[in-house]
């Protein structure tokens, strides 16, 4: 069973996305917040798997609110699914880099919502094709932004992995390339996340792209 907070400012529509996922069999609404403030309360008191997060929050945005949530989160940490209008939003990077675990458009299908919170719950990522080009763009656009000292505190083989990771393929695959074991993949992943301070892998791909070590088109 997965449990969802779900969060939005307004109440028809927060109202709508509860009921919709309360009669999923395998989908528990653990609760509902109307802005960022109760989303962090909220999250802290009930520890969801999953928080369905708008974006455009009054007060503390969605942004804001995701950062304060994994940071102040005992482990393991829920993952936060992004709600946006725009599938272009200007939020996108800065809700990546605080640890956002993917997006989705409002008025995305039922079935889609649904698979979209599994696969978060499962640790992956979740960006539509919109979002990832536009994030390639600016990564295009940009050169590195942090220096790759900081991936100094990784083995050889956390850099491999942070690298696989960094181009958007599976652990599967990436189990398969090292002739490792998924388990193994995972360790490794978790571990290098922990030395670099960050709590997802959407975030593990921001530092991939930032560092320099993963360049668009690689």
């Amino acid at each position: 069973m997965t449990s969802v907070l779900v969060v939005d400012d307004q109440d028809l529509v927060r109202a709508g996305f509860a009921a919709l996922l309360g009669a999923v069999p395998d989908i528990e609404v653990a609760g509902e917040a109307r802005d960022g403030l109760e989303a962090v309360e909220k999250a802290a008191a009930l520890r969801p798997d999953v928080i369905l997060m708008d974006i455009r929050l009054p007060g503390l945005d969605g942004v804001k609110a995701t950062e304060r949530i994994l940071a102040e989160a005992v482990p393991p940490r829920p993952s936060v699914l992004m709600l946006t209008v725009f599938d272009l939003d200007e939020y996108v990077y800065t809700a990546l880099r605080a640890g956002a675990a993917g997006f989705l458009l409002k008025d995305s299908p039922t079935d889609t919502l649904v698979a979209g919170i599994h696969a978060v719950a499962r640790g992956d990522m979740l960006f539509g094709p919109t979002i990832t080009r536009r994030l390639v763009e600016a990564f295009t656009r940009t050169p590195p932004q942090l220096p790759t000292a900081r991936l100094s505190v990784l083995t050889e083989r956390e850099l491999e992995v942070l690298r696989f990771v960094g181009t958007g393929v599976t652990n599967g695959w990436i189990a398969a390339e090292l002739r490792v074991s998924e388990a193994t993949v995972k360790t490794h992943l978790n571990r290098l996340m922990t030395k670099l301070g960050i709590s997802s892998r959407a975030q593990a791909v921001v530092v991939a792209y930032e560092t320099g070590l993963v360049r668009p088109g690689t």
